[in-house]
């Protein structure tokens, strides 16, 4: 019945192959199908030439789709290295980072080391030198989940 119904949609089942995989790739994280759907697209294209030839089987197109979805992952992954991803936002997936320099008053006091902050609606765990509730203090780092501060 599959058989069938690619052989009768001929080179429009590698079309429709590539798409898709495009529309798979705009709702799943990465970008891992979008090189086999360019990959597909391309075989489509070539079987609107070479469909009635004897030359191109089923086995000669799945060939050449597998090694045209590798060659474009591979093609794909050093254009992405070397052109890299620039964003408005570099520090939108760190936000101790994006906290960085800001003041606040301490909600409970640093004894020990370690007290806490409120910043927006976030409490956050501090680290810095021994303080009372009530002081100012200067974001400074990060170190894991928690923030390093300084009297301000």
């Amino acid at each position: 019945m599959i058989a069938r119904a690619i052989a009768e949609l001929g080179p429009w089942s590698w079309i429709l192959l590539g798409m898709v995989l495009l529309g798979l790739e705009i709702a799943l994280p990465g970008v891992y199908l979008l090189w086999s759907g360019i990959a597909a697209i391309i075989i489509g294209a070539l079987s609107f030439l070479l469909w009635d030839t004897g030359l191109w089987t089923w086995h000669v197109q799945v060939v050449l789709f597998l090694a045209l979805s590798l060659l474009a992952a591979f093609v794909g992954s050093r254009f992405v290295r070397i052109h890299g991803t620039n964003s408005d936002e570099p520090l939108l997936n760190q936000p101790g980072n994006q906290l960085i320099g800001r003041t606040a008053v301490l909600r409970e006091p640093i004894a020990e080391g370690r007290g806490r902050i409120q910043l927006g609606d976030t409490m956050w765990l501090v680290q810095g030198p021994d303080l009372a509730a009530g002081n100012r203090v200067k974001v400074t780092g990060v170190r894991g989940s928690e923030l390093i501060v300084e009297a301000a």
